[in-house]
């Protein structure tokens, strides 16, 4: 019995999982994108040029992301969710309010990267064994981008001991 494919040669089934893990993600990526707005917005303090400026373009590339996300599930031929409740039921990252401090923004920033890293990691590996070439490519470049980005605002956070 022969596997069946999609319209881009894709296992039906690996897609599918694959679209699921993609669907967490782009939740987890839609909370992210709101709390650095909320970060851009309420930033007070000596760093506050600095910082609004890093989360606007932290949040523009979110929201780059988050298309290329729901494309990417369209394409596998599965539907992204598209409801914030449904980002937040499926999200791991949490919503953050009422955040100002400098300090306590970059932490947060961070810890959500980390969380959006570890599903990029995890997506990475099940469209290698799917060879899903598209989403593999994405993920990859998500990866390495978000990486130096932590690496960045990890050095900030030392300077600032």
């Amino acid at each position: 019995m022969s596997e069946k494919l999609n319209l881009i040669g894709l296992n039906v089934k690996k897609s599918g999982e694959l679209a699921e893990e993609l669907n967490s993600l782009l939740a987890n990526y839609h909370i992210f994108y709101q709390n650095l707005r909320g970060f851009h917005w309420n930033i007070r303090g000596k760093n506050f040029f600095e910082l609004h400026l890093k989360f606007e373009e932290l949040y523009t590339d979110a929201l780059t992301k988050i298309d290329e996300l729901a494309e990417r599930i369209l394409t596998l031929g599965n539907t992204p969710l598209h409801s914030f409740s449904d980002y937040l039921d499926h999200s791991d990252i949490k919503e953050a309010t009422d955040i100002s401090e400098d300090k306590k923004a970059v932490e947060t920033v961070l810890k959500n990267l980390s969380v959006l890293i570890q599903k990029e990691r995890k997506i990475l590996s099940l469209s290698g064994d799917a060879e899903d070439e598209g989403t593999t490519s994405l993920m990859s470049d998500y990866i390495k981008e978000q990486e130096k980005t932590v690496w960045m605002l990890s050095s900030w956070l030392n300077e600032e001991k």
